[in-house]
């Protein structure tokens, strides 16, 4: 007998008074628009084999990472997963060391070694990307016990898959999280599949939101495919991490309109299933919304183009840097402490 469970659907829009202004929701725009860019070129290289190695890319989840963002501190950190492109952008990685790193050059943010499952740049609070299934959140524990420590203020917030739910890592973290509580966010981007295996197959509880209560931890559950949704809920939760709350388990309700990775023939997922999310698509919906909000359509247009641009500019810079020298090998192996 079929187990299978029909998930909640998450919450739909955000409340009364939630929604930033023009100039905010417009900068939200640019950077999933960015993120859809830089993607789609990222999957016709990926198709071509002019990048090497697997490729994830973050279609669907636009709004998940620009609204999470957009309610962090430039100083606060973030550790995220294998699907990391849409988390770098927003968090203010540049482009043309993430497009460095997918061609293996020296521009890149791990100067080539790393390629797409592991970009990171401590300058902008990018702690990296993890190909691991949630081995992200100790890391983010860490970087929020070190801020709670230190006095600094800073919150930490650790991206993960549904699938990672299962993991023992998670359930630690989250233990530890309450037991210290630190200034944490642990943010589920509950894209519906765990690699080929859709959520109502694998989650035992009703909603992955329903898993904080084994650790009397604050839980919220959004609507991951509305960026004002995404910033409303983040807001939230980074605050009472900020504030002294502690640790808040924050379930993003998104799709992935890709596959597990590129390549990926996505048999798993029923053809009229994508096409019912796609109509919620989160840059097509923002896109409709823009007038209601204040947003003119000669100002989306005036970023469409300002972004074509920059994802240019970024891949063809790749295109032209070095490729790094077999001596560089052994070059960042080993710490060198004074």
């Amino acid at each position: 007998m079929s187990t299978a469970r029909t998930i909640p659907p998450a919450p739909n829009g955000a409340a009364a008074g939630e929604t930033p202004p023009p100039d905010a929701l417009l900068a939200m725009y640019t950077t999933m628009l960015t993120m859809r860019r830089f993607d789609e070129r990222v999957r016709d290289l990926s198709a071509a084999k002019a990048i090497p190695g697997y490729a994830h890319t973050y279609f669907g989840s636009e709004a998940i990472a620009a609204g999470v963002m957009a309610a962090l501190r430039p100083d606060d950190w973030i550790a995220s997963t294998y699907r990391c492109h849409g988390h770098a952008i927003a968090k203010g990685v540049a482009l043309e060391a993430m497009a460095g790193e997918l061609y293996g050059r020296t521009t890149g943010t791990a100067k080539g070694k790393g390629g797409s499952m592991h970009v990171s740049d401590f300058d902008v609070g990018m702690l990296g990307a993890f190909g691991i299934v949630a081995a992200g959140i100790p890391i983010a524990l860490g970087a929020a016990l070190t801020a709670m420590r230190k006095g600094t203020g800073q919150v930490a917030v650790a991206f993960f898959g549904d699938g990672a739910v299962h993991q023992g890592v998670f359930h630690e973290g989250a233990g530890l999280a309450m037991l210290w509580n630190a200034p944490v966010v642990l943010l589920c981007e509950n894209n519906q599949y765990a690699e080929a295996t859709a959520i109502e197959y694998h989650l035992n509880t009703s909603t992955i939101a329903d898993m904080a209560c084994a650790y009397a931890m604050p839980a919220e559950r959004a609507d991951g495919m509305d960026v004002v949704s995404a910033y409303a809920a983040a807001r939230r939760a980074v605050e009472r991490a900020r504030t002294g709350g502690g640790p808040t388990l924050l379930e993003l309700v998104s799709y992935r309109f890709s596959g597990q990775y590129e390549g990926d023939a996505q048999g798993y997922q029923p053809p009229e299933e994508i096409a019912r999310w796609r109509e919620r698509d989160p840059i097509t919906t923002f896109e409709r919304l823009a007038p209601e909000r204040g947003i003119s359509t000669e100002a989306l247009a005036r970023v469409a183009d300002e972004v074509d641009r920059a994802v240019d500019a970024a891949f063809a810079a790749a295109e032209r840097a070095p490729f790094p020298e077999p001596d560089d090998l052994f070059d960042d192996v080993y710490v060198s402490y004074p």
